[in-house]
């Protein structure tokens, strides 16, 4: 059963349209999305936010996922745009599968901003489960961090999951993926955004991905992407309306076909706390 869990990986997977029309590269991005893709990303957000995905490989039902995510700053600022002064939280239900064989995973974790640099971490308790022959479960920890090594243009991300190799069934030995993850963002100008990341799953080759998002219009971006590994193409847009963000990618596999990924996020603008008045 352990080893049907490849199927999906077990591993960290990514989430979020945004991050599959760059090809999945999301190491360096800072939305309610990162608490599945680098966690550290959380520590720049400075809103309340909640996003839900649906994501179909292949065109096939078997190989749907559903995530529900949530990230919420601790503490309010007399900036809106400043992240919480005590971190920020991020929840993630997650659900891959169907009756046959299924993967569920919720996720919890903790980031936080000094200066240029976040650094999170993250723990997540996965099912697996294959009908006739029961459910196992697994405790995995990560950890991330990320660093602006130019301020707002050239960004670092890593990400670690499963640094504590948790095993996910006794038959040989199986357990659970252990992935590491780094990549770079560059940011000539506040339209455009260059993505490169490097993917190592300890027991397979690495593998090279890369995206690219041009802010068309303040409302508009559109991305593109590339997988190296699964030689996969993708492609994006993402629309904000008011308080909502719309995303849809598409990534094309000349062998398996068409997967289509959508997600939709709502952010909860928060007062800003009183600036403590000074004393004459």
């Amino acid at each position: 059963m352990a080893q049907c869990a490849f199927a999906q990986g077990g591993g960290p997977g990514t989430a979020g349209a945004r991050a599959a029309g760059m090809g999945q590269a999301a190491a360096t991005l800072s939305d309610v999305w990162a608490t599945s893709n680098n966690i550290a990303g959380l520590g720049s957000i400075s809103q309340l936010e909640i996003g839900v995905a649906a994501e179909n490989r292949f065109l096939t039902k078997s190989l749907s996922t559903a995530t529900l995510a949530a990230a919420a700053p601790l503490g309010r600022t007399s900036s809106g745009n400043v992240p919480g002064r005590y971190g920020v939280v991020g929840v993630t239900l997650q659900r891959f599968g169907d009756r046959l064989y299924n993967e569920q995973r919720v996720a919890a974790g903790y980031a936080y901003r000094t200066g240029v640099m976040s650094v999170g971490a993250r723990v997540d308790v996965l099912q697996v489960s294959l009908e006739g022959l029961g459910s196992q479960r697994a405790v995995a920890a990560s950890v991330g961090a990320q660093a602006e090594l130019l301020p707002r243009r050239l960004v670092f991300g890593a990400f670690l999951y499963n640094l504590n190799q948790a095993k996910l069934a006794s038959y040989e030995d199986e357990r659970v993926p252990t992935v590491l993850r780094a990549g770079l963002s560059y940011r000539p100008t506040d339209k455009v955004m260059l993505n490169a990341e490097v993917e190592k799953d300890l027991d397979r080759a690495a593998g090279f991905r890369a995206g690219l998002e041009y802010q068309a219009l303040p409302a508009l971006a559109l991305r593109a992407g590339v997988l190296g590994l699964s030689e996969q193409l993708t492609g994006g847009a993402g629309l904000k309306a008011g308080r909502f963000l719309f995303d849809y990618a598409a990534a094309w596999h000349a062998s398996l076909g068409l997967s289509q990924f959508l997600t939709v996020a709502f952010r909860v603008t928060a007062a800003p706390a009183p600036a403590t008045p000074v004393q004459p």
